[in-house]
């Protein structure tokens, strides 16, 4: 799941001061689930704003809609109808939904109104971590399922480092060490042997050291 947190009120206050007709749009998707950006939140920032210009004298029109994807050509085309009726587009996606938005709608100007942050799990109610880097070359067949990219503060690929510490991490305390986890996970499963094979020099070409990344299905295009 692509994990979001909303910007500081004062900073999106900044984007919106030349304007006074606005649309601020969430998306039912990622940003629902992590509480960033689904139609709760576009409600709670709505009144915000509007609360904040007031103590400023200034009226603002806030209309709020909610689309199903923001990444999705398909249902940003649900904007069409309000587009004309706003000076400025303020989203609560992540940032490809952003995008996709101000792709469409080029005459409008589009705003974040969240940090797009990571792509994590839920580790418990209100908390979640990260998980997975996207770097395009997943090793987690051999490493027990747990991902030494995204979860080694060094993206060490033969661990542990030197500095962990009763499964702690060197550079931060409080985060299990990744090789702990991939040692107690293939223990686990019988297959600790596997701990002692090198793992050699990682391709990187598949992440996004290469460029912007697309992935083409001719079955489906």
């Amino acid at each position: 799941m692509i994990t979001a947190e909303r910007k500081p009120i004062q900073e999106i206050m900044e984007y919106l001061r030349p304007y006074n007709r606005v649309v601020l749009v969430g998306c039912n998707e990622c940003v629902t689930v992590c509480a960033a950006g689904g139609r709760k939140e576009v409600g709670l920032l709505s009144s915000a704003l509007q609360m904040a210009c007031m103590q400023e004298g200034k009226v603002l029109d806030v209309k709020e809609l909610t689309l199903e994807r923001q990444c999705d050509p398909e249902y940003v085309e649900e904007l069409a109808g309000t587009i004309n009726q706003v000076e400025a587009v303020f989203s609560m996606a992540c940032g490809c939904g952003i995008q996709e938005v101000a792709r469409r709608f080029k005459e409008k100007p589009v705003f974040p109104a969240v940090n797009t942050t990571f792509m994590g799990a839920s580790e418990h109610q209100g908390v979640w971590a990260e998980r997975c880097q996207g770097c395009g070359d997943c090793v987690l067949g051999l490493t027990g399922g747990v991902c030494p990219i995204a979860r080694c503060s060094k993206r060490l690929l033969n661990g542990p480092c030197g500095g962990s510490s009763r499964g702690k991490c060197e550079i931060n305390p409080e985060v299990d060490c990744a090789w702990q986890l991939i040692w107690d996970r293939l223990k686990a499963l019988g297959i600790e042997k596997r701990y002692e094979d090198i793992a050699p020099a990682k391709d990187w070409r598949p992440s996004r050291d290469g460029g912007p990344r697309r992935i083409i299905r001719e079955d489906l295009a």
